[in-house]
């Protein structure tokens, strides 16, 4: 047994999540799931809603999607809560099925960002959707947050709309649109949401619910933490820092003649120097008199008692303090601005010392500042337990079951099937990968629950969950093994302000040891009826190998054949504009595991993921990898192309050229960016070196770097000469997104000349066998 101990100790003035007294509702009790139309509204005694969840994922009752989590919250504190699940949004009736709710709307597009989730890296339209019965795509709106508020807003326009979820989360201040090419004004603008929620939003959305059920006017919340809304102006009892502007060109100086002396200068001026004047003039005095004059005397300072008693200046606190970072328009005009309020957003990303954000957006009578406050306080093991032990159903809603109640077949829901029989251990990530959005979203604060809590739900699963066979596929969360792990000292903590506590090396201040993940791994194998424990969360490999027995605990135990690692790059470029540990921290977990797997007697297998296009990356680059690739043995079928997400540092790279990582002047570091179709198609190429459809663009390329002499028949080769017959089509692991091109027959063309690397077929040799095309050529002795 073991207390629930937290990770992070920096003060939390944060009200418990529990503490709240009950809203009068609770009178009703829990439902089994949470009711989604009138009748099931009727089934319970309701006769109307205290809230309503709209979303954009199916309604799945289960901790690992977000309608459920805030929809049991806010049961556990008493409200009626009603969830209207992906709503017809070309018209505002489906948004009044539940009738009117008493407190608020909730609004999310769901746990995707809509835009990501209906397009690829390249823009393509996806044909699926994770999130939906089916797999079917195009079930909720692009930009769905925005159409979603607009249209509660619509059905009833005096109830106060509150955003949340990640795509709200990721849009708090003007940004970046990958797939508009622009930049956009803040979605608290573009929503004309009342609230908007960002990270993980249960202990905001517990005291607005409270506040609201108090009658308390939802535009005088203006002190939640975690929240982003509009206003006016500053408040007087506020401290505003203008950081809307980087280095400006001051007044230009001559340069200085060093030649010259001080007396010379003066005089090329047309001017004379005082103070050499009438220091010859003293001389002269001195002279004169033929002695020293007594009275002169050393100077001594002394102290000035009048200015002893007065206090040093203070710095402005914290706590009342706001920076305002450059205004939309600014930003939409200016990229080196863009880059710094990135920049500055970022560094005020930490709870423990994070100042409020404010941008204006519009001139004139138009003008209005979105306000951010600070990110909200992170929860502590009891209220992490106390959110995931609330009544899940652990299921979708029965109304997306098939004919025979189960859904298992044509109306399963791709993403509950792959959380069906896992369990989140905690919360956020201190990565700070720069193309990753979680920290943006969840915080560098690690979150954890009890170990109690994690096997209390692993019986659940076992017990309860239709389909279970004793295996269950993760222990584990944004990051596996990050259970536990956080800074030495509370001080450092709460004033630090590095986004990465593992980059450019694990900070001295964190402390790694992985013992609490490795009791936790070993106490749940060893349940009756669980027969495998796997670990499918991203493993961050850098910190693993500081603790040899958790590598071996993880190897021999909760591997199944392969297990997953994101190395992202071999180069430096690249690496250093992602975040991310050098290609050595791989090498050194490629020997341990491999050590531990043969120790198993186990043949085990590494499959490491790598991005294609991330700003920093070369041509070169990517060549150094495709050959550290085939040198390794390795051929990626799923192919990772960098995808600009909003407030993403990566993003702001991508956009400005510039490198938030550092200061941000005129004149600071810029970055190569992968722009057009056709070099981030070369940089994916690269990653599929094997593919055959790709061999005339690596041709081309490889000429064209210098770098013929990677073109050959032999195993030190990358690509081959020789050409084989391709239809251009690719499968990709995601087979619906795959661009499948019907076969041509090989008919000749008039003019074209055939050989052998052109589509001939192969001669006879006189040899008795026809060679194929696609065959190693044989070589000749010499």
């Amino acid at each position: 047994m073991n207390a629930p101990v937290d990770v992070s100790f920096f003060a939390r003035a944060a009200k418990p999540l529990t503490s709240y007294r009950k809203y009068w509702a609770a009178r009703f009790g829990t439902a089994k799931f949470l009711p989604t139309t009138r009748a099931e509204m009727d089934a319970l005694g309701w006769d109307s809603c205290d809230i309503i969840v709209v979303t954009g994922d199916a309604y799945v009752d289960h901790p690992s999607f977000g309608m459920a989590v805030i929809g049991r919250m806010l049961e556990a504190q008493g409200f009626r809560v009603g969830i209207i699940a992906q709503p017809d949004w070309q018209s505002a009736d489906p948004f009044k099925v539940l009738g009117r709710p008493n407190l608020f709307f909730g609004v999310t597009a769901g746990n995707m960002d809509s835009m990501i989730n209906r397009y690829t890296a390249d823009r393509k339209v996806r044909s699926d959707d994770a999130y939906t019965p089916g797999d079917i795509g195009g079930r909720r709106p692009d930009r769905a947050a925005i159409v979603y508020s607009q249209r509660c807003k619509e059905a009833w326009s005096d109830v106060p709309i509150v955003l949340g979820g990640i795509e709200g989360s990721l849009r708090r201040i003007a940004h970046y649109d990958y797939w508009q090419d622009k930049v956009r004004r803040s979605i608290v603008v573009d929503s004309k949401c009342d609230l908007l929620l960002y990270g993980n939003a249960e202990r905001a959305i517990v005291e607005i619910a409270h506040r609201l059920a108090a009658r308390e006017p939802v535009h005088q919340i203006t002190d939640v933490r975690g929240t982003a809304f509009v206003r006016r102006e500053t408040p007087e009892s506020w401290f505003e820092i203008n950081s809307t502007s980087v280095d400006e060109p001051g007044r230009v100086e001559a340069h200085v003649n060093p030649y010259l002396m001080v007396s010379e200068q003066a005089k090329a001026n047309g001017a004379t120097c005082a103070k050499e004047d009438e220091a010859q003039a003293v001389a002269a005095a001195a002279e004169s008199a033929g002695s020293v004059n007594p009275a002169i005397k050393p100077l001594k300072f002394v102290p000035n008692p009048a200015l002893q008693s007065r206090e040093r200046i203070k710095v402005p606190p914290r706590d009342r303090s706001v920076i305002r970072l450059p205004s939309y328009e600014q930003v939409r005009a200016d990229p080196v601005l863009y880059a710094h309020a990135n920049r500055v957003l970022h560094l005020e990303t930490n709870p423990g010392n994070a100042r409020a954000l404010v941008q204006a957006h519009g001139e004139g009578t138009t003008a209005r500042d979105v306000w951010i406050n600070p990110p909200p306080i992170p929860l502590t093991t009891a209220e992490m337990d106390h959110v995931f032990d609330l009544p899940y159903a652990r299921s979708p809603h029965p109304r997306y079951a098939d004919e025979n109640g189960s859904h298992d077949g044509a109306t399963k829901i791709p993403a509950w099937e792959m959380i069906r029989f896992s369990v989140n251990i905690m919360r956020g990530c201190f990565g700070g990968c720069t193309f990753c959005s979680i920290t943006e979203h969840e915080g560098r604060i690690i979150q954890s629950r009890s170990e109690e809590s994690i096997i209390k739900e692993v019986e659940a699963i076992r017990d309860s969950v239709k389909g279970f066979t004793g295996t269950i596929s993760d222990l584990g969360g944004p990051t596996a093994n990050m259970y536990r792990i956080g800074c030495k000292s509370p001080e450092i903590e709460s004033a630090c302000r590095k986004p990465s506590c593992v980059y450019p090396g694990i900070c001295p201040n964190l402390n790694t040891n992985h013992d609490p993940l490795i009791k936790i791994y070993r106490r749940a194998r060893a349940l009756k009826g669980i027969k495998k424990i796997l670990i499918g969360s991203g493993l961050r490999y850098d910190l693993a190998v500081q603790s040899p027995e958790y590598v071996k605990e993880l190897v021999q135990h909760h591997v199944g054949g392969y297990l997953k690692i994101a190395p992202e790059h071999t180069e430096q470029g690249p690496l250093t504009k992602m975040m991310k540990p050098g290609i050595g921290s791989y090498d050194k977990f490629k020997q341990m595991f491999e050590k531990y797997s043969a120790e198993a007697g186990k043949k085990q297998y590494l499959i490491p993921y790598f991005i294609a296009a991330h700003p920093g990356t070369s041509d070169e680059d990517m060549m150094n990898l495709a050959i550290w690739l085939k040198k390794n043995g390795f051929r990626a079928d799923q192919v990772q192309t960098f995808y600009p997400s909003p407030m993403a540092t990566a993003t702001t790279m991508y956009h400005t050229n510039k490198n938030p990582l550092r200061k941000i002047t005129r004149e600071s570091e810029t970055v190569d960016i992968v722009r057009g179709d056709k070099r981030r198609r070369l940089h994916k190429a690269f990653l599929r070196y094997h593919d055959a459809n790709n061999w005339p663009l690596l041709r081309e390329a490889l000429k064209s770097m210098g770098r013929a002499d990677l073109i050959g028949n032999g195993k030190h080769h990358l690509i081959p000469t020789w050409q084989p017959l391709t239809d251009g089509s690719y499968q990709s692991a995601r087979r619906k997104n795959s661009t499948v091109v019907a076969a041509k027959p090989a008919a000749p063309v008039k003019g074209r000349i055939l050989t052998q690397h052109t589509g001939l077929p192969p001669r006879d040799n006189g040899s008795g066998r026809a060679r194929p095309a696609a065959a190693k050529p044989i070589r000749k002795g010499r």
